[in-house]
């Protein structure tokens, strides 16, 4: 099976994982230490923060705001759960605005629609790799006092229109990464917060280490070398040694990486760009997209076939697909706790009914995809 997504792991990852299994140290260590000052250097932030999972970034993120009970919170309506979830379990309210139809990204016009006296907080989405419009969220940020905290988790290696690595946090207060499997790179699972405060710095290395510290200048009282304290709650969000390890090894990859998605990106858009019944992704002149994701609209009434069936096709001849996403509002969950009903976000919806992402990473064969391109070109007469 060609999977829609897959790690690229060779002998130096197994290598540099290797070696630390033969150190002393497993758990959040030197590794650690070394591959966030490499990871903050790569994309151009002051500090780095390792955790679990983007997921767990996102949670102690929006959480070393500090931002009081009851207020509310904007995000993508296309993105995966934890984007809004992180809100959820920051006593936040969490609001859904609409997409543009041409980048999948969250739509800046409609983010200004949807702001309140209650909102404090914009998690913009990356979607696909492709940077959202940062500039005008930042002014709308700027202008209404609100918190922005990008999900980068489609975006390593990704760029603004300025030239500079998303990551670098020009345009937000902290950016979280994610090196799932399917990710541009790998720790296995694992994420990475970027900021340019200090004082966010602090708070995220406590918070991800149940909301202690052993720093002898931040200790209320300190009798001896066994001290800790809890100066706040905090969480088991660490990164291990282990998984640092790897991800030293994959950031060394990262730009042959996102050479090769590109060039399958290219063969593609090549094969797809006249078919009537495909659209391919579109990529905004100016930016620079490290493609996580490559998402096909199909037109499944000219081919007669539902998305389904489509899938199921795909399956038989050996090649995975996916949907990125199902609009969070639809999920159970929320349209019971917030009452959210269809209808709320017609851009995500309409996108949401058409797409469908293909294979795309590095570890593709030519020979996958000369595959790929043709079994979905015959999707029409099969």
């Amino acid at each position: 099976m060609i999977n829609y997504g897959f790690q690229s792991i060779d002998q130096k990852d197994i290598d540099s994982v290797v070696k630390v299994l033969k150190s002393p140290w497993l758990t959040t260590g030197p590794f650690v230490n070394k591959f966030e000052t490499k990871f903050a250097k790569t994309v151009g932030s002051k500090y780095a923060v390792a955790v679990s999972s983007a997921t767990a970034g996102l949670h102690i993120a929006v959480s070393a705001l500090e931002i009081s009970k009851g207020k509310e919170g904007i995000t993508s309506a296309n993105t995966f759960l934890a984007s809004s979830n992180c809100m959820i379990y920051n006593n936040i309210k969490p609001i859904f605005a609409d997409i543009d139809l041409k980048t999948y990204n969250i739509d800046p016009t409609d983010i200004n629609k949807r702001i309140t006296k209650k909102t404090s907080l914009i998690i913009p989405v990356h979607f696909a790799g492709q940077t959202c419009d940062m500039e005008v969220i930042y002014k709308l940020a700027k202008k209404y006092k609100l918190s922005v905290v990008e999900d980068a988790a489609h975006a390593i290696g990704s760029k603004y229109k300025n030239g500079k690595s998303i990551g670098c946090c020009c345009y937000s207060r902290m950016t979280v990464f994610s090196f799932h499997p399917v990710k541009t790179i790998t720790t296995g699972e694992g994420g990475m917060i970027t900021t340019n405060d200090k004082i966010l710095y602090e708070r995220l290395k406590m918070l991800r280490s149940h909301g202690t510290t052993t720093d002898p200048n931040k200790l209320i009282q300190n009798p001896g070398p066994w001290y800790y304290e809890m100066q706040n709650i905090g969480f088991n969000y660490r990164m291990t040694d282990i998984q640092a390890a790897l991800g030293i090894s994959q950031l060394k990859k990262l730009e042959k990486f996102i050479k090769k998605r590109r060039e399958i990106i290219k063969k593609y858009n090549k094969a797809f760009s006249n078919v009537a019944w495909l659209t391919i992704p579109y990529e905004e002149k100016g930016v620079f997209s490290a493609f996580h994701l490559y998402v096909l609209l199909i037109d499944f009434e000219k081919i007669n076939k539902t998305r389904k069936e489509v899938m199921e096709l795909l399956a038989k001849k050996g090649i995975g697909s996916q949907v990125h996403y199902i609009p969070v509002y639809l999920q159970p969950y929320y349209q019971k706790k917030f009452n959210y009903k269809k209808g709320l976000c017609l851009n995500a919806e309409k996108y949401y009914e058409s797409c469908l992402s293909i294979p795309l990473y590095p570890a593709l064969t030519n020979k996958d995809v000369s595959k790929i391109i043709k079994v979905i070109r015959l999707l029409k007469n099969s």
